[in-house]
């Protein structure tokens, strides 16, 4: 079952069939996919990447959450974590790797970071130990300032379907 989580503005919860209108508009929208492959998706392909992030729940215990905005229960992105067996030329192979997306409309609005931050508390919370990655395209600026804010650093450069990609981690929670 995917653990639900309020913010002050936020909910993030599981997916359900209904947001595929949502999702395929989001990754139908070339700005918003411009440094993630580059191009635009097809509702089948939203369809399909929402359903990836939702089945690694009951296989990994963690997984994608839909992010719906309180005030209206418009759902404006997703985040959460992931094991996506990445062919990197750095392995981050049993690593949550966290990875977020938003709507055109959510951005610069603090969204992702209110999101974020919930996130991470719940990754630090159930998966105690673990340090987190990240992977951002070098020249998308707003995802690395929002992984900064999250805590995560720059580790190092790395090769992603031969393209060069940032690897970035957030070191594990200090137990209290």
């Amino acid at each position: 079952m995917v653990p639900t989580i309020e913010t002050a503005r936020l909910r993030l919860r599981g997916f359900t069939a209904a947001d595929v209108t949502a999702q395929a508009a989001m990754l139908g929208d070339p700005d918003v996919m411009r440094y993630l492959g580059g191009q635009a998706q097809s509702r089948e392909q939203a369809w399909r990447r929402m359903l990836a992030g939702a089945g690694m729940w009951p296989v990994l215990g963690y997984g994608y959450w839909a992010v719906e905005r309180s005030a209206d229960g418009a759902m404006i992105g997703q985040i959460g974590f992931g094991d996506f067996k990445r062919d990197l030329d750095r392995s981050i192979e049993g690593v949550p790797e966290m990875g977020w997306v938003f709507a055109a409309s959510a951005h610069g609005q603090g969204y992702a970071a209110e999101a974020g931050a919930a996130a991470l508390e719940w990754g630090d919370r159930m998966l105690p130990g673990h340090s987190f990655v990240a992977i951002i395209d070098p020249a998308n600026q707003p995802s690395i300032r929002l992984a900064r804010k999250l805590g995560f650093g720059e580790e190092q450069e790395a090769r992603y379907d031969s393209a060069p990609i940032l690897l970035f981690r957030r070191p594990a929670a200090k137990s209290a």
